[in-house]
């Protein structure tokens, strides 16, 4: 069953912690939305962030129109479930390295040399971070 609401559960948090990708879409008028898998993280203020470059095709969109979704679901071999958050977005110019380190410790294996120099290189080049504040929350638990 789906259920819709203005906050994400305890219950939406403990699976959005999980090492998923979420399906990233920002609004862009007339063109169709056009997701794109993306690292996030869920805070305990009930907010998603997610790190990009300032000059990102995303960020420009969204200076256009601050609204997107993220989309998570569950893996293959699990039973169906997911969660979708629309919300505004704020771009926030601080605080994108140190969400970068936290969520390549959770994706990668960084004691992998060749995962480290990927780590420094998301580290070496300027950052935004992404809030995205929840409007509605969509979740759907076989």
């Amino acid at each position: 069953m789906s259920t819709d609401d203005r906050t994400l559960t305890a219950d939406d948090l403990a699976f959005l912690r999980r090492s998923l990708h979420g399906f990233l879409s920002v609004a862009a008028g007339p063109t169709p939305p056009q997701p794109r898998p993306v690292w996030f993280e869920a805070t305990d203020e009930g907010t998603l962030q997610l790190f990009t470059g300032p000059d990102a095709l995303k960020v420009r969109r969204l200076a256009q129109d601050p609204r997107a979704s993220l989309v998570v679901a569950a893996p293959v071999g699990e039973r169906e479930r997911w969660v979708s958050v629309a919300g505004r977005v704020t771009v926030e110019p601080d605080g994108a390295h140190d969400l970068a380190s936290r969520l390549a410790a959770r994706y990668w294996d960084l004691d992998d040399p060749a995962r480290a120099a990927d780590l420094a290189g998301i580290l070496a080049e300027d950052q935004v971070r992404l809030v995205i504040h929840p409007e509605s929350v969509r979740r759907y638990a076989s």
